[in-house]
């Protein structure tokens, strides 16, 4: 699994390469100006209308993403074989679909044919894949020109398409998960396989299961030619309307050399002590997921900052690689810039994406304090010595001179509580940070190429990001032809009891354990078609209002499809981090799971009753008065960083003092009580356990 994208060499194909991603990037930020420009009178179809916008943007992942998947290694494993076999399936039923009145051409045949060959022979015929990566270049283009042509008639033909409707959608639905398969691996392919193939045989399936057979003609129809729920549909919308602004504002950052200030803030503000290094990585942590909504690259990041601290200091090397990978993750819920996930759930939900913002402060603040505290235990325990770093100026000067740093974030807030384009917000801190980088004599980079370099960089961030979207909204499309949803909730239902407690803990264990295999993107997609009709349901019957319902349960999948981002063994914030701190990929994943233990109950507890959607503000804001709703949240907050602190110092074994034993697992204990919404039952944890913080008369602070 990749978890950097390498530089393209300075070839001619490479050159070529990198402008193919700037023009990516040129027209996403050309669509934010467009409604201003003398063009918008001028009725340019891949402009002006929504479905095309979205299929040009399509390509160019398409064409980005197989120039860029060149570049990357042969190699074929035992998913290779998964992978190829379940492509038969549908390729059988194109090539034969036995459906009256349903006959391909040969010439459309061969062509499906064809781009069948070109994403799937390499996964087992690895010396094909650079010569065929070429050639899906070239293929991409078809079904985008096919579209914009015919743009006009194919809604009209989405349940009886025409031949080379399903030619071209055949097409494209291979090219996209060959792309999938080469950046990302094969498990999310097989899944969109699953589904696809699930929809040709519902019949044969058993019990609540057993669906109506679906024809290869409707399949293939409805992707293609449908407008929401098709393959440029909602979900791969989000990648066009807000991830890419996202991925060029971090790719900026990164060519510009601010994400060097950045960190070195979070240095000034942390200073010298035992524990800077895991603070250091909280608040880079933080900072720099206030700009970027990826886990992994934000970790590698964070991990090549902060090696030499952890280093210096002494921290066990699996301790900080699991610490590093752990708070790497706090950028998938660190808002304003949140990931993927947060998009999609403000255009399936229809609520302004401010308010998930907001939504996010709460678990992003906790999951924070479950880091720092960790950190601090641990670095007492282990008695490591102060460090610090030079910056060449005292930490305050440094703080006050370069905290301009933050102004494009400030921005990005500002609009979107002014109403404004998420869209329009990032781009215009894009053109703030240019600004600061280029006006400041000692930030300023050398000519105009790192503007390029960081367009580019951007888009080649998108491209995983942006083709499991796509991957994504063809799951989606194929469980809404299916009814695989209602079918799976009513057995959510029966399974848990109308239980809701029951329920949610086996929607979180399926969350994990599909988070091993895909990208959260595609757990939460995948969780909230199938598990969120039940769990609203029962959480209304528990008396959580309507809204507080809807909002608490899609913010618990959101968390829980994050925590699949560190959680062993699939971890790609571990590999990240193993990658830079020389560890095994796997252990450094079970001790990210270990390090901030309280991350796993926090999201839990989202769901509990009423009092428990406090952590997430919004919920309560909207359903009882300020007076009552404001109490409410303050004590949430308080009780379960309260518990936070006290699991940090049970998992750590160490509190003012080394703790026994029983000491360790009592503490743990009162600590999963204070996670409990009852005041009372808080009160007591919390009172039970203040004395194990004492420290016994004449031992010394380490």
């Amino acid at each position: 699994m990749e978890l950097e994208h390498p530089r393209t060499p300075q070839t001619p194909l490479g050159r070529l390469t990198d402008w193919i991603l700037v023009l990516g990037a040129l027209y996403s930020l050309y669509l934010v100006l467009h409604p201003f420009t003398p063009l918008a009178k001028a009725d340019i179809p891949i402009l002006d209308i929504v479905q095309l916008e979205r299929s040009t943007h399509v390509l160019f992942l398409l064409v980005g993403g197989y120039l860029v998947s060149f570049y990357l290694p042969r190699k074929r494993t035992l998913g290779a074989w998964v992978y190829f076999l379940f492509t038969l399936i549908p390729l059988y039923h194109f090539l034969f679909p036995g459906i009256p009145g349903v006959e391909l051409p040969p010439a459309a045949k061969a062509l499906g044919l064809l781009y069948w060959a070109v994403a799937t022979l390499p996964a087992l015929l690895p010396p094909l894949k650079r010569p065929a990566d070429l050639l899906a270049v070239l293929l991409a283009l078809f079904p985008t020109l096919y579209q914009l042509r015919h743009f006009e008639e194919l809604v009209y033909r989405a349940v009886l398409p025409a031949p080379w409707d399903m030619a071209m959608s055949f097409g494209l639905i291979m090219l996209v998960l060959g792309l999938v398969y080469r950046l990302l691996g094969p498990v999310m392919p097989v899944l969109v396989l699953f589904f696809f193939s699930y929809n040709l045989y519902a019949d044969v399936f058993p019990g609540p299961f057993k669906g109506t057979r679906q024809g290869i003609d409707l399949l293939l129809g409805k992707t293609f030619n449908e407008t929401e729920a098709g393959i440029y549909g909602l979900i791969t919308g989000v990648s066009a309307k807000y991830l890419v602004y996202f991925t060029l504002l971090s790719g900026m950052i990164g060519a510009l050399g601010l994400g060097r200030v950045v960190a070195n803030l979070a240095l000034a503000l942390v200073g010298k002590h035992p524990a800077t290094p895991g603070r250091v990585t909280g608040l880079a942590s933080i900072f720099m997921g206030m700009f970027s909504g990826s886990g992994a690259a934000d970790t590698q990041f964070v991990a090549a900052l902060t090696k030499p601290l952890y280093e210096k200091s002494g921290y066990d090397r699996l301790t900080a690689a699991g610490l590093v990978a752990t708070a790497g993750t706090i950028a998938l819920i660190t808002p304003p810039v949140l990931g993927s996930i947060a998009f999609i759930m403000a255009e399936v939900l229809q609520i302004p994406y401010l308010k998930v913002a907001l939504m996010a402060i709460g678990p992003a603040l906790l999951y924070l304090t479950a880091v720092l505290a960790f950190n601090e235990f641990y670095s007492r325990k282990a008695k490591l010595p102060p460090v610090g770093a030079e910056l060449g100026m005292s930490r305050r000067a440094y703080a006050l001179r370069y905290s301009i740093i933050f102004l494009p974030i400030l921005l990005i807030i500002a609009m979107l509580y002014l109403g404004y384009e998420v869209s329009t917000a990032a781009s215009l801190a894009l053109v703030l940070f240019v600004l600061l980088a280029y006006l400041d004599p000692t930030l300023r980079p050398r000519g105009i190429a790192p503007i390029f370099q960081g367009l580019a960089e951007g888009f080649r961030t998108l491209l995983p990001i942006g083709a499991a979207v796509t991957a994504a909204n063809l799951i989606f499309a194929m469980m809404v032809i299916s009814g695989l949803p209602s079918k799976f909730s009513q057995l959510l239902q029966q399974v848990s009891g109308e239980s809701l407690l029951l329920a949610t803990l086996i929607t979180a264990l399926f969350s994990l354990v599909l988070g091993m295999g895909v990208p959260p993107t595609a757990t939460y997609v995948l969780t909230s078609a199938l598990t969120a009709p039940a769990i609203i349901t029962l959480a209304k019957q528990n008396g959580i209002p309507d809204s507080a319902a809807l909002l608490a349960t899609h913010m618990f999948l959101f968390y829980y499809a994050v925590l699949a981002d560190v959680t062993p063994p699939v971890a790609l914030s571990a590999y990240a981090a193993a990658s830079v701190f020389g560890t095994n990929p796997l252990r450094t994943g079970v001790y990210a799971a270990r390090v901030a233990l309280a991350k796993y109950l926090v999201g839990f507890f989202f769901l509990f009753s009423y009092a428990g959607t406090a952590l997430l503000i919004v919920p309560v804001l909207e359903n009882s008065p300020p007076g009552e709703a404001w109490p409410m949240i303050l004590e949430r907050f308080l009780a379960v960083a309260a518990g936070i602190v006290y699991l940090s110092a049970s998992g750590v074994g160490y509190t003012r003092r080394v703790l026994k034993r029983w000491e360790a697992w009592a503490l743990g204990i009162l600590a999963l009580l204070l996670f409990i919404p009852h005041t009372l039952l808080n009160l007591l944890a919390f009172l039970l356990g203040l004395p194990f913080f004492m420290k016994p008369k004449g031992l010394t602070s380490p």
